[in-house]
């Protein structure tokens, strides 16, 4: 069977319209072109002979005998000669010019008669041109009829052809269409029945093989897809953290049994639910869904407090996010670990800085010459003794603030400070530090009087820390800068040196608990300090950082936030 190409219809329907046009347009010239030489017949064999007769009679009724008169007659009259087309014309033009001679010759008799034959020759033509007129009009009426019935044969076929042509090339989109969408949604016993031997016939033969074979193949596969499910179903309700996995819709797939437990939702209230929907009514889901904040969350269970990890990890399959999958980790054992260390690293620190307090003043008390001289062997052996106690002192206090920071007890007191009542106190703080290794602290504090919202204490303390390790950096008789600077809704805190500096595989680990840059010079700390410091300044909404760079010295900032 031979098939006729889409394009070979579309092709033969615009040359079919084209053809209806060009037979109404050929008709219309044909019968024109009628009535135009009819018309121009009329000019031309009647008409002429009508004017060529009004003019010898003109000329016979004032004839004079004068020269122009007869010119004029004979003028006309040898032009109706040559323009002879009706019958019995003839007859009366030949008399005509046989009675002209004569009278010309001088029978004036003849006259009369002139004029008879004059008339007999209009009246020839006026009745052509009367007949000829009638024929031309029903001519017309004809060429009319005709041209109107084509037209509207031509115009009802184009209707048609306008109304259902469209229809054939969009019906058949249209099932198509419909067909990929009840694909897409499984049904895979879907067939397309079109009966045109073009292209759509072949699409809707390649459309029917390819839903029988996935028909074929869902079937096929469908017992081992089902025994998977069941196996990645027991896999998941055996884990013992809470999961719940979400396609890339945000509709929930499954939930195990440590999560249906935290939610208090049923299963089937939640699993194949839009994730939005479900989180509507309930805060932790809601929480798991849309908060981002990294920090533990503290779950109420069966009368007990636990703590939990939010974990999310997108699922790809050939580099593209299919889904994801929530994991609430239990960390409650590691919480309580950690609060008991933190518990006991206070206790601990409590309970020496009272003795080291204590032997802080006794060595106060053997310094002094009242209790007795010592020998100058004996008073550097004290101020050893002296300088690792007050060590020792500061370096509980910092473990005191490092426990306090972690058990959530800052205590913090915000209000309006004058950013120069900082300076002042960290400078004072720091000064006999600074005189005994002769460094100078520059300071340059601003005119403006717009007080920063800070807790004055954290914040001086926080100052004393970067001030105390610019001067133990610094090298003797160097200057340390102590800067403030007002930026558009904070004010910026900062101390530059003139020391080692720091290497940049450091300067992302310095606020880090108990990290100390590796053969630094100076004292010996604890490297609790700037983590200490940076949870001070966080805490109030600030920021902290520093720049440096070998051999050039260090720039400690931090920011706070303008009252």
């Amino acid at each position: 069977m031979t098939r006729i190409r889409l394009k070979t219809k579309i092709s033969a329907g615009v040359l079919f319209l084209f053809a209806m046009l060009l037979l109404v347009g050929l008709m219309g010239y044909i019968y024109l072109d009628k009535v135009n030489r009819a018309a121009a017949a009329i000019l031309e064999d009647n008409y002429e002979s009508v004017e060529y007769a009004g003019t010898m009679l003109r000329a016979a009724e004032h004839w004079n005998g004068s020269d122009s008169v007869r010119r004029q007659f004979v003028s006309a009259l040898e032009k109706q000669e040559k323009n002879v087309t009706e019958p019995g014309e003839a007859a009366f033009t030949k008399v005509l010019r046989a009675d002209y001679e004569a009278f010309a010759a001088g029978d004036a008799a003849r006259l009369p008669a002139i004029r008879e034959h004059i008339s007999g020759i209009m009246d020839v033509n006026l009745k052509a041109i009367v007949s000829k007129q009638e024929k031309t009009r029903k001519t017309a009426e004809k060429a009319l009829l005709y041209i109107a019935l084509v037209s509207g044969l031509c115009f009802l076929i184009g209707i048609v052809f306008v109304y259902n042509f469209p229809g054939y090339i969009a019906n058949p989109i249209r099932e198509l269409t419909e067909g990929i969408r009840q694909i897409a949604d499984k049904k895979y016993e879907q067939r397309l029945h079109f009966r045109s031997g073009d292209e759509f016939g072949e699409l809707a033969e390649a459309f029917n093989t390819m839903a029988r074979k996935l028909d074929e193949y869902e079937h096929s596969n469908l017992a081992r897809i089902l025994f998977e499910k069941q196996r990645a179903e027991a896999v998941i309700g055996s884990l013992k953290d809470a999961t719940i996995g979400l396609d890339n819709k945000n509709i929930i797939l499954f939930a195990n049994a440590g999560a249906l437990q935290l939610l208090n939702i049923p299963e089937n209230g939640l699993v194949g639910k839009p994730a939005d929907e479900a989180a509507r009514h309930n805060d932790l889901l809601r929480y798991l869904l849309h908060d981002q904040n990294p920090a533990p969350v503290k779950i109420v269970s069966e009368g007990k407090e636990n703590f939990f990890l939010r974990e999310s990890t997108n699922i790809i399959h050939n580099h593209v996010v299919i889904g994801h999958i929530i994991v609430l980790r239990n960390i409650t054992a590691f919480k309580e670990q950690d609060l008991a260390k933190t518990h006991f690293i206070a206790t601990i620190s409590h309970e020496l800085k009272t003795p080291l307090a204590a032997t802080d003043l006794s060595l106060k008390l053997l310094g002094d010459e009242r209790t007795g001289p010592l020998s100058s062997g004996q008073h550097e052996l004290l101020d050893s003794i002296r300088e690792d106690n007050r060590r020792m002192i500061r370096m509980v206090s910092e473990l005191l603030d490092f426990s306090r920071v972690e058990s959530g007890n800052i205590g913090l007191q915000v209000q309006a400070v004058p950013p120069a009542d900082i300076l002042q106190y960290a400078l004072q703080t720091v000064a006999r530090q600074a005189a005994g290794k002769e460094v100078d602290i520059r300071t340059e504090i601003p005119g403006t009087t717009t007080p920063v919202l800070a807790d004055a204490e954290k914040s001086a303390w926080v100052l004393v820390n970067l001030l105390t390790n610019a001067i133990r950096y610094s090298p003797p008789k160097s200057e340390v800068e102590l800067t403030v600077e007002e930026e558009e809704k904070m004010w910026r805190f900062g101390v530059r040196d003139r020391g080692k500096g720091i290497d940049a595989g450091f300067r992302e680990k310095i606020f880090e608990r108990f990290f100390r840059v590796p053969e630094a010079e100076g004292g010996k700390g604890t490297g609790l300090g700037l983590a200490i410091a940076r949870e001070f300044i966080e805490a109030q909404g600030g920021s902290i950082g520093v720049e440096s760079e070998p051999g050039k010295g260090s720039y400690f900032w931090f920011r706070l936030p303008k009252a």
